[in-house]
């Protein structure tokens, strides 16, 4: 099935006599016949057992998701950011470290510089855009993977998915790649050389600002019987010595993933917000190509503003990252713009507060056009030089362009960076 039939029905299938619309199933427990049967739940989890672990609906939305993504498997979380440290956590140990591209969204950043550190791990940060000689210098012995995103957040550079893989694979080591603002409808990284493919849910999957989530999803693709990754190949003594390379195959990853950190940290969305996401997902391929023809047509307009110093948007010919984005995301590059206001900061910010439709909120990729400052939101926790490694400066804004008329987002740009330069 090509992707826009996929997003319709792909995930539940529903038999003679059952609901043509996939059920909520509202339950924590599941009966079974004899104590025989949930015992061989525990020697290998082929049904759903209890709802800290997996849940019919939910069950569903992944099984749609890993198709999209072109993946073996799927699971779903509670946030991006637990799908984010779940993915690292499941190959990473004390003592080991990963190295990340240093353009990525500013929570995951604090996530790996911060969180990580007090668990043990060191996460050693690259820039994306230099030589594959110069970043491959970044490993040691103990490093264990290497994670980037498609698009970054909010700097809008593209990760040159293959170079990173290629760099990945030659240590031995997995890529990750963070897809959440490509969408798998504008770039499915594992097609690219990608491993394993995160998402915050929360985003242009859900859509609609109406439930937070995440997703990890196993490409199948590495092979993890190369001395590095003994917990995927060796028995597993927190769960009776489960090999989980031997029971489940190409999907060792995820089923490692579900088995031993889900059921440790218990962070499952609900059944409820499974069906949230899945009417998201329903229209994910129509909304994703609207975000991306308003966007272009305002990134356009902002780029010949004089109050504009800088656009970022890898669809416009000018934008330095735009022959990658031609390569892996040749049908355009999300809603999302980075806009730098001359002046920095006070101007920025007044141009927020003269808005009079676009939303001004902590969130992105919203059916709304909304906006954000991140230098003193999303990113404030970070160093001044940790923004310029970040790709930010004071007088940026994140503008998510919604599925409005681009006529009335223009409008109400228009009317806002008029009355910013009159403040001053």
């Amino acid at each position: 099935m090509k992707d826009e039939t996929k997003c319709v029905r792909s995930g539940y299938r529903p038999k003679n006599g059952e609901p043509g619309v996939m059920p909520i199933v509202q339950s924590t427990t599941y009966v079974f016949d004899t104590a025989e049967e949930i015992g061989e739940l525990f020697n290998f989890p082929n049904a759903h057992m209890y709802s800290r672990f997996s849940n019919p609906t939910v069950d569903c939305v992944e099984k749609k998701i890993a198709d999209l993504e072109h993946g073996v498997g799927a699971m779903c979380t509670s946030s991006g950011q637990m799908a984010s440290l779940m993915s690292v956590l499941n190959i990473c140990n004390s003592g080991d470290s990963l190295i990340s591209a240093s353009t990525i969204y500013g929570g995951t950043l604090n996530l790996f510089a911060v969180t990580l550190k007090k668990l043990g791990i060191e996460c050693i940060f690259v820039d994306q855009d230099a030589d594959e000689e110069t970043i491959g210098r970044a490993f040691k012995p103990n490093t264990k993977l290497v994670f980037g995103e498609t698009l970054a957040n909010p700097a809008l550079s593209v990760f040159d998915i293959e170079k990173f893989a290629r760099i990945a694979h030659a240590h031995g080591v997995p890529l990750i790649v963070d897809n959440t603002f490509a969408t798998p409808i504008l770039c499915k990284p594992i097609d690219f050389g990608a491993d394993i493919v995160v998402h915050s849910t929360t985003k242009y999957m859900d859509g609609h600002a109406v439930q937070g989530g995440g997703v990890i999803v196993d490409g199948g693709t590495f092979n993890w019987d190369n001395g590095k990754f003994p917990e995927l190949v060796e028995p597993d003594e927190s769960y009776h010595g489960f090999v989980y390379t031997e029971k489940f195959g190409r999907a060792a990853y995820i089923g490692k993933a579900r088995m031993q950190l889900m059921r440790d940290f218990g962070a499952y969305p609900s059944a409820h917000s499974g069906f949230l996401l899945n009417l998201g997902l329903e229209t994910l391929a129509v909304r994703m190509e609207r975000y991306c023809k308003n966007a272009l047509k305002v990134a356009e307009y902002l780029s010949n503003h004089e109050a504009i110093e800088t656009v970022r948007y890898p669809g416009l010919p000018g934008d330095r990252y735009h022959a990658l984005a031609r390569k892996y995301m040749p049908d355009g590059c999300s809603g999302v713009i980075s806009l730098d206001v001359k002046g920095g900061r006070e101007p920025a910010e007044k141009f927020m507060d003269a808005l009079k439709m676009c939303s001004r909120e902590v969130h992105v990729a919203d059916i709304r056009t909304c906006v954000l400052h991140p230098a003193s939101m999303t990113h404030r926790q970070l160093t001044d030089e940790q923004l310029v490694a970040a790709g930010i400066n004071a007088g940026m804004v994140r503008l998510s362009v919604g599925l409005e008329n681009t006529d009335d987002i223009i409008e109400d740009l228009a009317q806002a960076l008029d009355a910013a330069e009159k403040a001053e």
